[in-house]
């Protein structure tokens, strides 16, 4: 974030340089079972983001060292195609994937009944193939729906969108030329049964009034994400019935 470029980031009409009003969120698209090998598996793009999430388990925790005999374990995989960005990315792991596959599992781990499958793992891989900012928040939105894809047990889906800043005002979902450009970027993820947060970073400085306005406009749009996650659940579910009644025909 250097906070400093020529380009129009917000013009003095208030629209954004994709055309969003600053409470507005990207377009998203959410479908879940889009891989038949994959237990569960979803697929969402937020604006120009592309991911595709998909899960396996609870199976056998290995290496056995790892295993918890009171509860299962989240572990996450989030990588980034190398092709995902317009300049290539070297392929692998490097500590921006090591952090945000951390912080994704634990914002999991919150919702998932672990307790359910001790010495068990539930593997979750997130996939990046395009990237336009804000990554970390569509892969748990769709590692979230994958969880519920397959069946995993959880007190609530987990919806998750960033808010920001740049020139000088608080934005809803920075796009990349924001998030290059501005000041700040806040992603947030919540349980939206009870508004209990599960992830939370701040990413360069705001006041403490910009950023309540920031938390408030997130949890706002994340209740909108949970509403695309549902939906997209509920598509899934008539698709399944719908095979399973032409299979007895």
């Amino acid at each position: 974030m250097s906070g400093h470029t020529d380009m129009v980031l917000v013009d003095e009409n208030g629209m954004r340089i994709d055309g969003r009003t600053a409470t507005e969120h990207r377009p998203i698209k959410i479908e879940a079972g889009v891989l038949k090998n994959a237990d569960g598996s979803a697929y969402v793009e937020i604006g120009k983001n592309k991911v595709l999430a998909a899960v396996y388990g609870p199976r056998e925790c290995h290496p056995r060292h790892l295993q918890d005999p009171t509860k299962a374990i989240v572990q996450c995989k989030y990588n980034m195609q190398a092709f995902s960005v317009s300049d290539r990315k070297r392929p692998g792991t490097d500590r921006r994937s090591i952090e945000i596959s951390k912080i994704t599992a634990e914002a999991l781990e919150n919702v998932v009944l672990t307790e359910l499958y001790p010495r068990a793992s539930i593997d979750v891989y997130i996939e990046i193939l395009q990237a336009n900012a804000g990554t970390r928040c569509a892969g748990l939105t769709a590692a979230s729906v994958a969880l519920a894809d397959a069946g995993i047990p959880m007190r609530d889906i987990v919806p998750a969108i960033a808010a920001g800043k740049a020139v000088g005002q608080v934005l809803l979902d920075l796009n990349k030329e924001e998030d290059n450009y501005g000041q700040a970027d806040v992603p947030i993820a919540i349980v939206p049964s009870t508004d209990e947060i599960v992830l939370l970073q701040m990413d360069g400085n705001m006041t403490r009034e910009e950023f309540d306005r920031a938390i408030g406009m997130a949890m706002n749009a994340c209740h909108e994400v949970y509403d695309l996650q549902k939906d997209a659940l509920k598509r899934r579910y008539s698709a399944n019935k719908t095979e399973e009644a032409e299979a007895d025909e």
